[in-house]
């Protein structure tokens, strides 16, 4: 019945999470007519014990988050990141803590941004500030968010549209459906697109601890046997780590009491800042490689995970569903302004286009880099050891290295380079 159509309009997004919201935000300040669906209310995506996790912003990210109106809301939240070392690390081996080990890797901004004040090579936040951020930047420009409301499926609407059911019984009509709903995609499920990957045995434990020294903005991530170990700076003494493990002994980790898992921590964490101490509750997430076999359908995009999820050992998550907006956005800005169907294949394959090398890049590369480095193989630990020797001593490699992680290679989208689109 037409009183249960709640939203008429270009452009409707299913998924209120980082990647979703921020989309949203841009295609908004296009000029665009839009919304977001979402199956949470916003306050409990924002609670401290939601899910625990932070992201490394690229700084190409963040100027997308300056573009739409968040980075304003997320002072005091942010933490600049001046190094990355990579390392490969030692395990604690019954007399001496865990930590760095011999054969390192050193990204210092400075070989980019020399200035004192100049950009950094990312900035860490906690997921929960950015959603409040972005909350904030959709209540300032009215964005129309519908939540908690839950899709059911997508089916067709109205002569060139599409029509978005939602459980409530209500429903959305748009030219374009946009599924920003995780890894496990319903809409990518309805639609038949198939994926491709593997699961890799392991989950990461996350959680933020403080310590007694302060870390200068250095992230950290030890390669250990089991898997990377990321310690990651947050503002004040405090940082977040990934921990990979295999998944049982994650598990364990996850379950142990508070002494016991003071001990293991201060095993692999190692002294080098002092003390350390949990100042938060223990999350596992199981890790794997899922890729979409295509981003787009009739009148369906796929952006963040539901396109594609890697490993965290880059920690790109995040920067790619980013890169996945900012490259939406103008490919809809720019067919609109042509007078163009947003649905249509023909419409949406420059996204498509835009987006595969770089999700071919980082899903091989992710993969080869944890399967490289998540073993214990002396030979295979002796020739990673030389190779991140080798990188190390070698400014262009470290170079180019740092600009891909910032994402700024290939071809920018112009919010990737802090520039606003319009009609």
């Amino acid at each position: 019945m037409s009183d249960d159509l709640i939203f008429d309009g270009d452009v409707a997004i299913a998924g209120g999470g980082l990647a979703g919201l921020t989309l949203g935000l841009a295609l908004h300040q296009a000029g665009l007519s839009v919304c977001v669906v979402d199956a949470l209310p916003l306050e409990s995506r924002t609670a401290p014990a939601f899910d625990g996790r932070a992201s490394a912003l690229a700084y190409t990210s963040w100027r997308m988050l300056e573009s739409v109106g968040a980075a304003a809301h997320m002072d005091g939240k942010v933490q600049r990141i001046e190094d990355i070392l990579i390392v490969d690390g030692r395990p604690y081996d019954g007399v001496k803590p865990g930590g760095p080990g011999r054969d390192q890797l050193h990204f210092d901004r400075r070989e980019v941004s020399p200035d004192d004040d100049g950009e950094p090579l990312g900035w860490m936040a906690e997921n929960r500030w950015t959603r409040i951020a972005l909350a904030k930047a959709c209540d300032e420009v009215g964005l129309a968010v519908f939540a908690p409301e839950r899709v059911s499926h997508m089916g067709e609407g109205k002569p060139g549209r599409a029509r978005l059911h939602l459980e409530s019984g209500r429903a959305i009509d748009a030219q374009l459906i946009v599924a920003c709903d995780g890894k496990f995609s319903r809409l990518r499920e309805q639609a038949g697109i198939r994926t491709m990957g593997r699961e890799y045995g392991q989950k990461g434990v996350v959680l933020s601890v403080e310590h007694e020294m302060p870390h200068e903005g250095v992230a950290y991530e030890y390669f250990m046997p089991a898997g990377p170990f990321a310690i990651l700076p947050l503002p004040g003494n405090r940082s977040s780590l990934v921990w990979t493990e295999r998944s049982a002994a994650a598990d364990a980790l996850k379950a142990m009491d508070d002494a016991h898992f003071q001990e293991a921590l201060e095993a692999r964490f190692g002294d080098f800042l002092g003390w350390v101490k949990p100042d938060s509750p223990r999350w596992t997430y199981p890790l794997g490689l899922k890729v979409s076999e295509t981003f787009i359908a009739d009148r369906l995009a796929l952006v963040g995970d539901a396109a594609r999820a890697i490993h965290p050992i880059a920690g790109q998550g995040f920067n790619l569903g980013v890169r996945d907006s900012a490259a939406l956005a103008e490919t809809l800005v720019e067919a609109k302004r042509a007078g163009l169907d947003l649905g249509a294949r023909a419409s949406l394959q420059p996204y498509e286009r835009w987006r595969k090398t770089d999700t071919a890049a980082l899903s091989i590369g992710t993969d080869v880099f944890n399967t490289l480095f998540s073993n214990d193989h002396a030979s295979v630990r002796l020739a990673r050891g030389l190779g991140v020797s080798v990188v190390d001593k070698i400014p262009p490699a470290r170079q180019f290295f740092m600009r891909t992680a910032g994402g700024e290679t290939g071809d920018l989208p112009a919010l990737l380079r802090g520039e606003r689109l319009s009609l």
